[in-house]
């Protein structure tokens, strides 16, 4: 559970108190080295033997019951959450009227801004510790919301949740000190004395943000455009998805009571919650007060804010086609134990799962002899059967289907083509209620394009024959270039076959993985190292986290005297 007033530490001597902290981040983010401030094991003996135990129950506690946060505007209570593990939730979450909210972020922004890049860097800092103070009661609250196994929830809804938000922190922080707070200016005269001026720069934010929130992955997405913006002097204004609203409501309620005792307005960060179907996502994104909007989720409604909220920068995270190039391999059973592990973990419910394999009608040369097409599919489908079999095993990779047009997506993809492997109901031994499933793998023609290059979010995963490398590659440029990818993965023990799919990628902006056989997956991303998305393909405009993401959540603005000292 979070500090309380008594124990919170000088509130003018934070950014001092969490310099290691940000040092390493800044050290980490020049040097793209493994690097992490918070443990991504749940470990008793990391966190201590009780720490899961009072975890479950802070997160308990919130359900059948009414969220403590006290906000401008409250006008009723909404409970939307509904959990894929056939949990009761039944949170309610204040209501707010969003015009509320916005004249007192709008209220709280001028004091903000006047705090200075150290005092806001600081305040962030000690936000971010306060969460991993209660990281399990996160960890928990993602996994009952998203359907993440616990594991995993623990992971990247917390540790690796926190590392991305650090990431952000740092880099804006790198950015709004890349300039100095004040100069003197000295021009040398012909004749007489040099012009001599006095010059000061201030960081100064763009207006109010806000944070619309996906089902998935609601704080590791979110963390990254909410810190940013919030550092960089913009109060943030959180909706979450109606299906994930925990994970971000305890997000906001730690910030607001942070902010309050650093002497700032909680109202710096506040939190709309809303009914399925309200849509109050599009009445503040088009709001012409909002000047920032982050947003993560499909490619429809990404597509429609980056059209219609005109009056702000939008940093979008849609979806795209990632797609795997198979040539040839030096480890066939590596490949396909690789391969097999990211068809299933989530069942694929992530924005960097692979879908669209693509393999050549002739075969592939590997380590274990020539395998045939039909060979190297089977493989694929055997390893994710094998990964799959025992069910309270599966669970804890799979986790929960998130909602139910994921399972309606698997029903219509069986028809596609011919199925390899059919995707089964997995029984979850200690939620009876949960709905889990398995990886589909289905086999499609070369010239079935419509459908394997187009997104199938979920387990879903098509395997595809090619004439041969070549036409591989000119596949996966096209669908790239159309509807996008987070990700791409290439397997082949030819120099020149990986060069020139190092090409294509460049071509089409979209990252690589090559020859990936141990324990790293292309649906993984390394806070600190690697960058997520690019921007430079339809699946998203921003990357977590480049220069972009966050010098333009602010302007530099100068005021200048002349000055009669040397």
């Amino acid at each position: 559970m979070g500090m309380t007033q008594a124990t919170a530490p000088a509130i003018n001597d934070l950014t001092a108190r969490h310099r290691e902290r940000l040092d390493g981040a800044l050290t980490a983010l020049a040097t793209r080295d493994y690097w992490s401030a918070f443990p991504e094991s749940p470990s008793p003996r990391v966190y201590g033997e009780t720490a899961a135990a009072d975890g479950d129950k802070a997160f308990r506690a919130h359900l059948d019951a009414d969220f403590p946060l006290d906000q401008p505007g409250t006008n009723g209570r909404v409970a939307p959450e509904r959990s894929p593990y056939g949990v009761e939730l039944n949170i309610r979450y204040p209501h707010a009227d969003p015009q509320a909210l916005l004249r007192a972020a709008l209220d709280a922004l001028p004091a903000w801004r006047d705090a200075g890049p150290d005092e806001r860097v600081g305040v962030c800092l000690e936000i971010l510790d306060r969460l991993h103070q209660r990281v399990f009661e996160l960890a928990y609250a993602v996994q009952f919301t998203t359907g993440q196994a616990f594991v995993m929830a623990f992971q990247a809804g917390g540790a690796h949740a926190l590392d991305r938000a650090l990431e952000a922190i740092a880099a804006a922080y790198r950015a709004m000190t890349d300039v100095p707070r004040n100069a003197h200016w000295t021009k040398p005269a012909g004749k007489g004395d040099p012009l001599r001026m006095t010059k000061t720069f201030q960081v100064v934010p763009r207006g109010v943000a806000l944070v619309v929130g996906c089902n998935t992955f609601p704080t590791w997405n979110s963390w990254p455009g909410l810190f940013a913006s919030l550092a960089t002097g913009n109060p943030v204004i959180v909706k979450p998805h109606p299906g994930a609203v925990l994970p971000l409501a305890i997000t906001v309620a730690v910030a607001r009571e942070v902010l309050a005792e650093a002497g700032h307005s909680p109202d710096l960060v506040a939190l709309t919650a809303e009914d399925r179907g309200e849509g109050l996502a599009s009445v503040l994104a088009t709001d012409p007060r909002v000047r920032l909007v982050d947003y993560t989720g499909s490619t429809e409604y990404g597509d429609w804010l980056e059209a219609h909220a005109r009056q702000a920068t939008v940093f979008t995270e849609k979806a795209g086609v990632n797609t795997v190039l198979v040539d040839s391999t030096d480890d066939f059973a590596g490949m396909c134990r690789n391969l097999a592990f990211s068809l299933t973990l989530y069942s694929g419910q992530m924005c960097t799962t692979p879908q669209t394999i693509l393999v050549p009608a002739g075969g592939i040369a590997t380590d274990a002899g020539h395998k045939t097409f039909e060979e190297v599919s089977r493989g694929v489908a055997d390893a994710v059967a094998a990964l799959t079999a025992d069910d309270a095993r599966a669970v804890e990779l799979t986790g929960a289907i998130v909602n139910d047009a994921v399972l309606e997506r698997v029903n219509s993809a069986r028809s596609l083509g011919t199925v390899l492997l059919d995707s089964r109901v997995l029984h979850h031994p200690n939620f009876a209620d949960a709905v889990a499933r398995t990886p589909l793998v289905v086999l499609l023609d070369a010239d079935a394009e419509a459908a394997y290059g187009a997104e199938w979010f979920g387990p879903i995963a098509f395997i595809v024959p090619t004439v041969d490398t070549a036409r591989s590659i000119a596949i996966l440029r096209d669908i790239t270039s159309a509807k996008g990818a987070l990700t791409s993965l290439v397997y082949s023990t030819d120099n020149k076959v990986i060069d020139e799919v190092t090409r294509a990628a460049l071509d089409v902006g979209v990252h690589l993985s090559i020859n990936l056989t141990g324990g790293v997956f292309v649906n993984q991303s390394a806070a600190f190292s690697d960058f997520h998305a690019t921007g430079a393909n339809p699946a998203a405009n921003a990357s977590l986290t480049d220069g972009a993401f966050v010098t333009n959540r602010f302007r530099i603005v100068q005021s200048r005297s002349h000055s009669t000292t040397p």
